[in-house]
């Protein structure tokens, strides 16, 4: 039985890579290719492949989100998440947003085949290496102290910034000069404990949707 596959890369040299590994092994047929997450999400639609090689980091869209809209959708496909060492807060991210499996970029191609056939069968699959990340992570987690609250003024500033608002924007949002929404950015990194805004936004989507 052949397993179609969908690949999402926003590296064209990757993109090649990872078809040409699969072109040359038996079983596998590239029926598509995307280098942006939304590309990935309508990619997944209308091609409904057995199993998406998803990276993390891609323009616009990234791969964690793009993961939760295909399986949100209901499509039959599986997710197999490609990522680097320097992607690990994402890993969390992308387990919970249920991914079938999660692979470093420096896996070798026999494992690459051999993890797809097995997510394509409806196994789950995490890489020690990246199995390892996760239990760090939790483990991190679970040492932190708890957060100092925000207060109601940080929320709203949260929640826009969670929307992907500039500081320009929020300022106009809430009526606030530009300076004074720098200072509750950086008082929120702080009381949150994350080192940027991107870190921030993910810790609000955890709050709204603690599940996912």
């Amino acid at each position: 039985m052949t397993i179609r596959v969908l690949i999402a890369e926003d590296q064209p040299l990757m993109r090649r890579g990872l078809r040409t590994v699969l072109e040359l092994e038996p079983g596998f047929e590239v029926v598509g290719e995307a280098a942006t997450g939304e590309d990935a999400v309508a990619r997944a639609r209308a091609l409904e492949p057995d199993v998406v090689l998803m990276d993390v980091q891609m323009p616009g869209l990234n791969g964690v989100d793009a993961t939760r809209q295909i399986l949100a959708d209901g499509l039959p496909s599986h997710i197999l998440i490609l990522t680097t060492f320097d992607d690990e807060d994402y890993v969390l991210d992308g387990i919970r947003a249920g991914a079938s499996g999660y692979l470093l970029k420096d896996v070798r191609a026999e494992e690459l085949c051999d993890v797809i056939r097995r997510v394509a069968a409806g196994e789950r699959f995490i890489q020690p290496k990246v199995a390892a990340i996760y239990l760090r992570r939790v483990a991190e987690r679970e040492a932190r102290p708890h957060e100092e609250p925000l207060s109601p003024r940080e929320t709203e500033v949260l929640r826009l910034l969670a929307h992907g608002d500039t500081n320009r924007e929020i300022s106009r949002s809430l009526d606030i000069s530009p300076s004074t929404v720098k200072n509750h950015v950086n008082s929120i990194l702080s009381k949150l404990r994350v080192r940027n805004r991107t870190e921030a936004a993910l810790k609000a989507r955890d709050w709204a949707d603690p599940e996912t």
